[in-house]
């Protein structure tokens, strides 16, 4: 510690005489009011490049583009007037004054060019940590000093039988498995997407090939970031297997749900697009992930039910087999009418509604002589259950109406006859 803080203190004294000179006063003086210019240039320019870049139409990418260069449209100003500050200088013939404007060019366009790179990183935080870590590596090494951070990072740390933990091996250890992990996330991602627009896939295989790959690149990644960072993997085997059993415990029911859902698509059961019902949920399934399913009802509700619940309870997949799906819907007639022609009415409401299909006749049948109505049941096929089924039933209804109104079929009242076994005199009767 003693020898750091004495480096340090020489280091500082240095600073301090170079700092003093008259030759990096001018040239500090010119850097400031480079960035003055370059700010104010922005301000003035920005509202009216924004202007025109909101008039084009139908370039996505561009537009990103624009928007990307136009938040760092002061570091453009600023790199541009420190190089044609630079060319001015060396003009003059002030080439040993120069030295700082150089550094300073430099590192501003370092930070330009990786503060842009770090845009196509889709997390912000991970996207800005690169940025900052990228550009202080950047700036190290352009003012040389990389040799001496590195060998005071490599001094802390502490040993571990054979193995010594040093703060510059932990960052290279973090920054790398950020790295990995990173590329395998995209990798996936990308071949995730090129799999679900393969038409020859059922979509089940889609999803099942998906996870498959991102799970394989992910194993990959911590493989080649352990062997990388110098970490002896049977180390890690045996030190997993004492806390295998401890993690195994309180993560069951995640490991449960994770190969339900491989189970389901490797059975086919159920797939994106399904209309099913399960317990007292009833939707078309948006989504098929690791640990559940996601089932939009027809109130907009969003249900996140999980894997093992299609594995252990009772499901009803309406589109499972054939997407035709046949509802009943029940009646009543008066007992004047005919029941013959009740039905065929009935069945003429019925095939005019859009969405009952034409290749299934609709069917009415007479089922019971009620107690003041003839009962029947009208029976018609649809092929679109993630519509609804109250709504059919309604507009099937209506349609049954209008018709036993314009062929005077009437739908009779309950009614009931009292006998009164022995006489009752009414008040106030003469």
């Amino acid at each position: 510690m003693e020898e750091l803080i004495t480096k340090a203190s020489i280091a500082g004294q240095l600073v301090l005489s170079y700092v003093n000179q008259p030759a990096f006063i001018s040239q500090a003086i010119i850097i400031v009011a480079l960035f003055v210019m370059a700010y104010g240039l922005t301000w003035w320019a920005a509202p009216r490049l924004e202007a025109k870049a909101r008039e084009i139409r139908g370039w996505p990418a561009v537009l990103r583009l624009i928007a990307i260069l136009l938040r760092r449209l002061v570091w453009i100003n600023y790199v541009g007037f420190l190089t044609l500050g630079f060319i001015l200088v060396q003009i003059a013939g002030w080439p040993a004054r120069s030295q700082v404007m150089s550094t300073v060019l430099l590192l501003a366009l370092a930070w330009l060019v990786i503060s842009t790179v770090s845009q196509v990183i889709r997390s912000r935080a991970l996207g800005r940590v690169f940025a900052v870590v990228g550009w202080i590596y950047v700036a190290a090494t352009i003012l040389g000093i990389t040799e001496n951070i590195a060998t005071v990072l490599d001094g802390i740390g502490f040993q571990i039988g054979d193995f010594r933990l040093s703060l510059l091996r932990f960052l290279k250890a973090v920054l790398f498995l950020g790295i990995v992990f990173w590329a395998a996330f995209s990798i996936g991602d990308f071949l995730d997407q090129r799999i679900q627009r393969s038409q020859e896939l059922t979509p089940s295989l889609r999803v099942l090939t998906g996870k498959i790959l991102r799970i394989a690149l992910i194993v990959i990644a911590a493989l080649v970031w352990l062997t990388v960072i110098g970490l002896d993997i049977t180390v890690i085997t045996v030190f997993s297997g004492a806390i295998g059993i401890g993690v195994g415990f309180g993560l069951q029911k995640v490991v449960s749900n994770l190969f339900s859902g491989i189970i389901i698509l490797l059975d086919r059961s159920i797939k994106p697009g399904d209309t099913i019902t399960v317990g007292e949920t009833f939707g078309w399934i948006r989504e098929l992930r690791a640990r559940f399913v996601s089932v939009v009802t027809r109130d907009g509700r969003e249900y996140l039910i999980p894997n093992e619940d299609f594995i252990t309870r009772e499901v009803i997949n309406w589109s499972y087999s054939d997407e035709l799906v046949r509802i009943d819907v029940m009646f009543g007639a008066s007992y004047d009418a005919d029941p013959h022609k009740v039905s065929a009415v009935a069945i003429e409401a019925a095939g005019s509604v859009k969405r009952v299909v034409e290749t299934q006749r609709p069917v009415c049948w007479l089922t019971a002589f009620g107690d003041s109505s003839l009962d029947f049941i009208l029976r018609f096929w649809i092929k679109d259950p993630q519509n609804g089924l109250t709504n059919v039933r309604g507009a099937v209804l209506l349609a049954v109406w209008d018709a036993f109104k314009e062929n005077d079929i009437r739908i009779p009242y309950p009614h009931r006859e009292v006998i009164m076994k022995t006489p009752v005199e009414i008040a106030g009767t003469p």
